[in-house]
């Protein structure tokens, strides 16, 4: 026959059973109503009974003419799947606890699988993703920093291995011209940036080497959300001018939507970056990418920046004296991801760890359910079943919840990826999470796979062995739980168990080192501390007389406010906002020749900043009016510093070189303060501070302590600043805030990994329960016989409780030796608690085990409370 039509008529059959029923009753009758008008006209006296028994059973013809259609195993497995739907519906509390409970796990195994794959393992969405490098300053193996001009100009003119080369600087900027000024992400760049990613714009073009020019006329690439936010959409975006820190920029291209991290910086603008012409190797803080050319190896091209580097060295000597220093190319996928490989694996292991919980959950949830049903199997075994029979009767019901639970998870994951920005915000790559094929494709499997594992639990019931029919006369409670079944059952309890304790272990590392971190002194008091975030465009700013006279009009503005007590200026703000540091290299004890400098967080300030945060002086004195420009330079050292680099003798009048320069005038250290941390709370506090008049920066933050609250300091700080300034859009930051949010990610981990662990405890209490529970139903008339010959209700009880934390006892000790795993990629993410801490851990068995012996302690009861008489005569 011809395939397709065999496959026709099959599906036919299948689709159309009630009208092909009705057609072989027809069919049949007919045949029977023949043979029997055949007799008649013989003259057969009992035609009708003679043309019944010559035609053979109707029912058994029937059934060949079913099995000759092909699809009686369809049939059949259609019926397994309707009745283990209506069994399930019976019992809904244990239908939807397991499809919630799976469904919940393969749901976060997939959000986890979909950001590993976009994040860690996907290519850039860029063409030749794998030709795309980064270029960092490196002299060690861990320390590496940003380019500078210099680095900038030596490579795009001597370099050999870079098919196209291109740098960019991010940063805030006030943007105008296009509604009220306000602050947005912007990152500089130059044609070479967009011209190496390759990438186009929706409208428009992108910037152009004749754009590079510092003469030509600035020009912008924008984002296609702040084109259609502030310019009327992209069409009408094209020509019209904005600007941006006092320049006035020409929109010369919109991006395409979505397109708003390119190479791992999200700006809404993208101004012209002009290279000017340097005078020093300093300062650093550009960013540079290239592409590599069509068969160049990384290798060859950190050979080729290696000999860049050192043709460059002796040009620039007396500013830069790090030999060690090479320009060193990484792939700019690494540069993207940085650090957050970390972050992911550990929540993608205690995903891991909460999926097998789960499997192993309701596993032994579907063993006591089929241990509960062994009547009612012995009844089919009865009535003719076969082995095969009931093993397909119990595997359907188990992937009919399995599916269900897919189902769920699909939905979860849809759902859950788009809330991954709330649990990790700073993860890079984020807009790119979405749940594709792939993501589907692996909940599948996954499904599939979780559904296959479960079943075995069954298998190792009596179902395998099979039921007599002694199975039907005798009550699975006289014949207690079967040993095999009672084998799996602990196994599987102990492993929920062993798999809990690495999550709670986890979690209270996480817990220790976040209570730890929060408690750490950022060196001043945050309550009523306010500051707001200036940006003087260098437009109107760039004469460095103008923009000191702006600041100290601001400061003085500000501290004569009502209710201000105190008020400063600072380029960095604790603590977290280091994004200033500079080398330096003490006249009395030199770094060797050639040799790395020291490198400290470096913050210009007023006077009045250390009275607004209240950080203290502890020796010598603060800047004075004296500090002026053209007085010596001098600094102000934090109390760490002091007593790391002089720590039995005094840091007042010492002299060091800044920045590199031993051709410049040596700054003198001429007070110590109180520490205060630049780079993150669990960060040294090691600090430098130079006098504002000393230094020309355009982009400070506005400091006031106040007496008033939040809204009525904002005000009067904005005030301020648009009596200097109306087109300036000053960046409020709430120092209490502020000092908060220093602690987010360890805050969100920390809660997240808990949930976890607490989802872990819980999985594995429920599992322990149902155990129990399931062993006293099991053991019910033994326990009766038990009380009536004597035994205490107390000695049950014992018995039961300890049979369960025998399970968790073991359990515990397997997990033992996966927190051994688990320390070796914990510990970078501790702060001051070692992560084989055996207080959390100790504290961590004994929570579990705890909860082990809570949940064995009703069961325990019930078995104590049993009453013998009734017991007795039931059976």
């Amino acid at each position: 026959m011809n395939p397709l039509r065999d496959l026709f008529e099959r599906c036919k059959a299948l689709l159309f059973h009630a009208r092909q029923e009705a057609e072989l009753d027809e069919e049949m009758r007919d045949h029977v109503a023949r043979e029997t008008a055949a007799r008649q006209r013989d003259g057969r006296a009992q035609a009708s009974r003679e043309a019944a028994i010559a035609f053979g059973g109707i029912e058994r013809t029937k059934d060949e003419i079913r099995d000759a259609s092909g699809v009686a195993p369809l049939r059949e497995w259609f019926a397994d799947v309707h009745y283990a739907i209506r069994a399930l519906r019976r019992n809904a509390g244990f239908t939807l606890t397991v499809i919630g409970v799976l469904g919940a796990a393969i749901g976060a195994a997939t959000v986890v699988f979909t950001v590993v794959q976009r994040v860690l393992i996907a290519g850039l969405p860029y063409p030749d993703p794998d030709r795309l490098v980064r270029v960092y300053q490196q002299n060690s193996a861990t320390n590496r920093w940003s380019l500078s001009v210099v680095d900038l100009q030596a490579i795009a003119a001597q370099q050999r291995t870079l098919e196209s080369f291109g740098a960019w600087q991010a940063t805030t900027a006030s943007l105008s011209g296009a509604g009220a000024p306000e602050r947005v992400r912007v990152g500089r760049a130059t044609s070479g940036f967009f011209a190496t990613l390759q990438v186009a714009t929706l409208r428009g073009r992108l910037l152009e080497p004749q754009d590079d020019s510092p003469s030509a006329a600035p020009v912008v690439v924008v984002s296609y959300r702040l084109a259609a936010r502030l310019l009327g959409g992209p069409d009408q975006a094209i020509g019209r001018r904005v600007t941006i820190d006092g320049v006035t920029h020409a929109v010369v291209g919109v991006l395409p939507a979505g397109r708003d991290e390119l190479g791992g910086i999200t700006a809404e603008a993208w101004p012209i970056l002009q290279l000017r012409t340097p005078l020093r190797r300093g300062p650093f803080g550009f960013g540079a990418i290239g592409r590599l050319k069509p068969g160049v190896t990384l290798e060859d091209a950190r050979a080729d920046l290696a000999g860049v580097s050192e043709r460059l060295f002796p040009l620039w000597v007396a500013g830069f004296q790090d030999r060690e220093a090479r320009l060193t190319p990484y792939p700019l996928r690494d540069a993207v991801i940085g650090d957050a490989g970390g972050q992911v694996k550990l929540f993608a292991g205690a995903v891991a760890l909460v999926l097998l919980l789960a499997i192993a959950n309701v596993a032994t949830l579907m063993l006591v359910r089929t241990a509960s049903r062994e009547h009612e199997l012995s009844v089919r075994v009865a009535l003719g079943a076969g082995r095969r029979r009931l093993i397909r009767l119990v595997l359907t019901e188990c992937f009919v919840l399995v599916a269900a639970a897919g189902v769920l998870a699909l939905v979860i994951a849809f759902v859950a990826i788009k809330g991954t920005a709330l649990v990790a915000p700073t993860l890079p790559r984020l807009g790119e999470l979405v749940v594709d094929g792939r993501s589907v494709a692996f909940a599948l499997v996954l499904t599939f796979v979780a559904g296959a594992l479960i079943s075995l639990a069954p298998l190792s019931s009596r179902l395998v062995r099979g039921y007599g029919a002694a199975s039907l006369a005798i009550s699975p409670a006289r014949t207690g739980p079967g040993r095999r079944a009672g084998i799996v059952r602990g196994v599987l309890v102990a492993t929920e168990f062993a798999l809990a304790l690495p999550l709670v272990t986890g979690a209270g590392l996480l817990l220790t080192s976040f209570l730890r971190l929060q408690r750490v002194d950022p060196g001043f008091d945050p309550t009523g501390v306010y500051a707001v975030l200036i940006a003087l465009p260098g437009g109107r700013y760039g004469d460095p007389a103008t923009s000191q006279a702006f600041w100290r009009l601001a400061e003085s503005r500000a501290s004569e406010l009502n209710g201000v007590t105190a008020a400063g200026l600072a380029g960095s703000i604790p603590p977290d906002n280091g994004g200033d540091v500079n080398n330096f290299d003490l006249l009395d004890r030199p770094v060797p020749t050639g040799t790395a400098q020291p490198v400290v967080p470096w913050s210009t300030v007023s006077a009045g900043y250390f009275a607004a945060l209240g950080i203290p002086l502890l020796e010598g004195r603060l800047f004075t009016p004296g500090d002026s420009a053209t007085a010596p330079p001098v600094v102000i050292v934090s109390r760490a510093w002091a007593a790391k680099y002089y720590p039995r003798s005094s840091a007042i009048g010492r002299q060091l070189y800044n920045g590199g320069c031993s051709t410049c005038p040596p700054t003198t250290v001429v007070g110590v303060v109180g520490d205060v941390p630049y780079l993150g709370l669990a960060s040294a506090t090691e600090g430098m501070y130079a006098p504002l008049a000393q230094d020309g920066p355009r982009t400070l933050n506005l400091v006031v302590r106040s007496r008033l609250d939040a809204g009525a300091s904002f005000r009067a700080l904005r005030a301020v600043v648009a009596s200097l300034d109306p087109d300036l859009a000053p960046t409020e930051i709430p120092m209490q805030e502020h000092l908060e949010q220093a602690l987010g990610d360890p805050r969100r981990w920390t809660a997240v990994v808990s949930a976890f662990a607490m989802t872990g405890m819980a999985l594995a209490a429920l599992g322990i329960f149902g155990l129990m529970s399931y062993v006293v139903r099991q053991r019910r008339r033994e326990f009766g016989v038990r009380l009536a010959l004597g035994a205490s209700p107390r000695s049950l009880g014992l018995l039961v409780v300890q049979g369960g934390m025998r399970y968790a006892g073991a359990g515990t000790l397997v997990g033992l030796g996966l927190v051994t795993f688990e320390s070796r990629w914990l510990g970078a993410l501790l702060y001051r608690v070692e992560a084989t801490s055996p207080v959390v851990l100790l504290a961590a068995v004994a929570l579990l085990l705890a909860t082990g012996l809570l949940s064995c302690w009703r069961p325990g009861v019930r078995a104590a409370r049993i009453k013998p008489l009734e017991v007795i005569s039931g059976e």
